[in-house]
């Protein structure tokens, strides 16, 4: 008598759990995971804000870091339902691996480079051929992202080597991880000068503009999105097309960034 009025306890507590939505066999589905350049901070923070605040859904948690980085991370297996790198070639990366759905790949945004200083400093730059860093900089470091792997570094590694610059102040680099620990040195003034996109520089006012550098003397700079290969989020392909829709359109203007909304395959 004991043992089936313990079986019906149970079996009471399994009832009550399923109808009050307790219990393992419930679990709650996790939040939809966006992979983001850290240049997107800003603006991306604005579109989630806008899609919480228009649809009632949760928040997307959101990782940003070096393209470099978010790319090695999904292919390790970190769980992510959107892939948002700024250049097409971590992209193309994670699209080799077989770690994105090409039938969602879009070419998002694209971007400009800029030489920065902080806020208070006189220097001035002639941008163009010739360009010459060496008397700005003085004893100081030219910040800047990781000239090898993170796209910020690599565009502005192209660009002083199409205008001359290069091999003047290879030695006197100071690579940050990622685009916006490079924009923290010369903000803090650890760096007289830096090189970073113009939408980071208008991020933050305790840096200014010294120059722009031309379109054409780095590759150009874009910004591809695409759902994972593993996402199983039923709201990832909706939070994608949302990015392409009219409010984020917006917040990326607002930032400096340049609407392209370009469907592409994967190379």
């Amino acid at each position: 008598m004991l043992e089936r009025r313990a079986l019906l306890g149970m079996a009471m507590a399994v009832a009550i759990g399923l109808a009050t939505g307790a219990g393992p066999a419930l679990a709650q589905p996790r939040d939809l995971v966006i992979f983001a350049a850290a240049s997107l901070k800003n603006a991306l923070d604005d579109a989630t804000t806008a899609w919480v605040r228009e649809t009632g859904k949760p928040a997307p948690r959101i990782s940003y870091a070096a393209s470099s980085a978010l790319a090695k991370q999904l292919e390790a297996g970190a769980p992510a339902d959107l892939f948002l790198p700024a250049d097409l070639d971590w992209m193309d990366y994670a699209a080799g691996k077989g770690l994105i759905r090409p039938e969602t790949r879009v070419t998002l945004l694209a971007n400009r480079i800029a030489l920065i200083a902080p806020s208070e400093s006189t220097a001035t730059i002639a941008m163009g051929p010739g360009l010459d860093l060496a008397a700005a900089l003085g004893p100081g470091r030219l910040a800047m992202a990781n000239v090898e792997s993170v796209p910020a570094g690599k565009y502005g590694k192209a660009a002083l080597e199409k205008l001359g610059a290069w091999d003047k102040v290879k030695d006197k680099v100071a690579q940050a991880d990622n685009v916006r620990a490079a924009l923290l040195l010369v903000s803090r003034g650890e760096a007289p000068l830096g090189i970073v996109y113009t939408t980071d520089a208008a991020a933050d006012p305790k840096v200014k503009v010294l120059a722009t550098f031309p379109p054409d003397s780095h590759p150009p700079i874009l910004y591809p999105v695409a759902v994972t290969r593993d996402s199983t989020h039923p709201d990832a392909v909706a939070f994608l097309t949302y990015l392409r829709g009219a409010g984020p359109k917006a917040a990326f203007e607002k930032q400096g960034f340049t609407v392209l909304n370009k469907a592409a395959n994967a190379t």
